[in-house]
């Protein structure tokens, strides 16, 4: 197990103090995690970073790799429409470059379930994370900022076809797949794999939960085991999107050219939307609407201490975590890779109703810090 460099008590306390002041809970989550739910929530990106071990009753389960879900799960378990929580504890992953060690490391954070204004919150949990991480005495901080609702409203404004603008919102995070996309190569390679596959075909004309079921019939026929900690509904839905995105059609060349420049837009953030707004296509409410959302998110910024002179906008800016919905955001420090970020968070309201709570309405937003990059003399 690879451990972080221990900083001192004082660094780390001023590095904790925004947290403290921010009228947040104690809270605590277990570390072990159940993996398909994990790979489910997070996406299969965050496989080879899970720390896979044996849970209770022999399931597989992950040393958590972040507090997020783990947060989520126990609040909501406990049927509460909102909270506001801090936690401070290790987490765990593999090591990146192909390394079988895990890491452990420490990570102090918020994470907030409050059904108030989404953009004031967006805006305090920046200030927040960047408050913490420049108390960590690094003179080199800068703030990246994305959106993939953000993308999602562009895609809406150029009124394609409901299956294919399904299809590439799902791919934003997927550098290779939306890649296949702009090029034209993903429609022909959709439906060679449909054709080879009847199963997707079958369980495409049924609900979620007998498409599942079926599934789990034809294994049992069969005498398959799975393994690997997918879960059957996961697996059906996955095969359903195979066959439906097969007859979803692609994009022509205008709007391939549309999606290449939206995704090329990286500036301060002003000019950023400025640049954003002047490619939306003929049905563009909802990207007006997000664009004067990420107006207000920025005055909000600014009035809370965050510079944005230091912050860039990019668009294709994404993070591996699949819950992730909305705003996103990450503090850097030049002294780091990107790789390496001090602080990252963003909004992921959807979370709440894929942890299968339906009669809670509420936002989810937080972020955490990893003190010892924070920490100017740590070599993190």
């Amino acid at each position: 197990m690879r451990l972080e460099r221990s900083i001192p008590a004082e660094a780390l306390d001023a590095i904790r103090a925004p947290l403290l002041a921010a009228g947040a809970a104690p809270t605590d989550a277990p570390v072990l995690q159940p993996l398909g739910l994990l790979l489910d929530l997070a996406g299969e990106a965050m496989r080879s970073r899970l720390f896979v071990v044996s849970g209770d009753g022999g399931e597989e389960a992950a040393l958590r790799p972040d507090f997020t879900v783990a947060v989520a799960r126990q609040h909501f378990s406990g049927g509460a429409a909102s909270g506001r929580y801090r936690y401070e504890g290790k987490a765990f992953r593999v090591a990146p470059r192909g390394s079988d060690r895990a890491e452990e490391f420490l990570q102090i954070g918020i994470e907030a379930f409050e059904a108030g204004d989404p953009v004031a919150a967006d805006a305090e949990m920046a200030a927040l994370a960047w408050a913490a991480s420049a108390a960590g005495g690094r003179g080199d901080l800068s703030l990246v900022l994305g959106d993939v609702s953000l993308f999602a409203a562009f895609v809406d404004s150029l009124d394609l076809a409901a299956p294919l603008a399904a299809r590439l919102k799902r791919a934003f995070a997927k550098p290779r797949q939306l890649k296949a996309e702009l090029d034209g190569s993903s429609e022909r390679g959709l439906a060679a794999d449909e054709e080879k596959s009847r199963i997707a075909a079958l369980l495409a004309g049924l609900p979620e939960a007998e498409a599942s079921a079926v599934l789990q019939e034809l294994w049992s026929l069969a005498g398959i085991e799975p393994v690997g900690g997918r879960r059957p509904a996961e697996i059906a839905r996955r095969l359903v999107e195979k066959a439906e995105t097969a007859k979803a059609g692609r994009l022509d060349a205008d709007q391939a050219a549309k999606v290449r420049a939206f995704l090329a837009v990286s500036d301060r953030p002003e000019a950023a939307l400025d640049a954003i707004a002047s490619l939306a296509g003929p049905n563009d409410a909802a990207l007006k609407a997000a664009v004067a959302g990420w107006r207000a998110r920025l005055s909000g910024m600014a009035a809370q201490g965050v510079p944005l002179e230091r912050a860039t906008l990019a668009a294709a800016f994404g993070r591996a975590f699949g819950y992730y919905d909305g705003y996103l955001f990450e503090v850097r420090s030049a002294a780091l890779s990107d790789e390496r970020p001090i602080a990252a968070g963003g909004r992921y309201d959807g979370l709440p109703g894929r942890l299968g709570v339906s009669t809670i309405n509420t936002g989810a937003v937080g972020f955490m810090v990893r003190p010892a990059r924070a920490y100017a003399g740590g070599g993190e």
